[in-house]
């Protein structure tokens, strides 16, 4: 096992914590930080693998793009901070995740540890084939991407400045003193 191992096992590690607690915290606020920790981690295993490109690209579109997307969004529509009782799962929901959760970590396993062994050599892959895939074949769906999420931000933003309508009030003219208005109010 090399360093490269080591450390590509423990920033997976830290991605996986951080995923999970990003998905189990009752606080919404915290599980947007999470989140920079998992999409930050995911980025270092990209680092280790030395797919460098796309680790700065996870950095800017996930990390710096869409949590900060997220966080704005709640910071607009004045989303509750706290923990929300009324989403929260029974217990049942819970142990049904957990045994989800083992099930496919147990598949998962069956399915990679045949493959572990000799090291195998390292591939090299150049930066501007990578990036002639990705802005080349793939910037459409980026573009949509940051389409949405522009509009996704404006509706937040058009969320948060709606003005809950006001209960219609009686019309008093202004030249019309206030006994006045009641005595022909009485009249009608």
């Amino acid at each position: 096992m090399t360093g490269l191992d080591v450390a590509f096992a423990a920033v997976g590690m830290l991605a996986a914590a951080s995923g999970l607690l990003a998905v189990t915290t009752r606080h919404v606020v915290h599980a947007a930080l999470w989140l920079v920790v998992c999409l930050g981690s995911v980025a270092g295993c990209y680092l280790v693998l030395g797919a460098e490109f796309v680790a700065l690209v996870q950095l800017l579109v996930y990390v710096g793009a869409i949590v900060v997307l997220v966080l704005f969004a709640l910071m607009l529509t004045r989303a509750p901070i706290g923990p929300n009782r009324e989403v929260s799962t029974s217990r049942l929901h819970r142990a049904l995740a957990a045994v989800l959760g083992a099930a496919v970590t147990a598949l998962l396993g069956a399915a990679l540890l045949p493959l572990a062994g000799p090291a195998r050599p390292r591939v090299e892959t150049p930066s501007d084939r990578l990036a002639g895939q990705v802005f080349g074949t793939w910037v459409w769906p980026f573009e949509l991407l940051s389409l949405l999420l522009l509009v996704a931000l404006v509706g937040a933003l058009a969320v948060s400045r709606m003005v809950a309508p006001e209960p219609e009030t009686p019309v008093v003219a202004a030249d019309e003193p206030q006994d006045a208005a009641v005595d022909a109010g009485e009249r009608a």
